[in-house]
């Protein structure tokens, strides 16, 4: 999507909502970016959103996947234009897709599979 905010949002629910099976119920852990809790958010009825408390970052899986980008591939560079960081950021990107294992190693979470 070129944009982040509650249209945006809506669309990517409601292809979440469509993939989650017959009778069960989504529940969408989120950061507080305002398209994710914005009062006019249409949210299906087969998702909850549950959003991470205020400024807890090691809640939030995505933050390690960012700090892994920078310190692999973005880190101590100066960048000629906005096109280039650009250029950076998606070439960063594509390699760690390229990398499913370690992007699974990243968001894993210790506390999340304690008993």
């Amino acid at each position: 999507m070129p944009f982040c905010n509650s249209a945006t949002m809506e669309m990517h629910l409601a292809e979440i909502s469509q993939a989650v099976a017959q009778g069960a119920h989504a529940v969408l852990l989120m950061d507080q970016a305002g398209w994710h809790s914005s009062a006019k958010l249409d949210v299906p009825d087969n998702i909850t959103i549950v959003l991470f408390p205020s400024r807890s970052p090691e809640l939030n899986p995505v933050e390690n996947v960012w700090q892994f980008m920078r310190d692999n591939w973005l880190s101590n560079r100066v960048f000629t234009c906005h096109d280039d960081i650009v250029d950076h950021c998606c070439e960063a990107w594509n390699k760690l897709v390229d990398r499913p294992w370690t992007i699974m190693s990243i968001g894993m979470r210790d506390w999340a599979y304690r008993s």
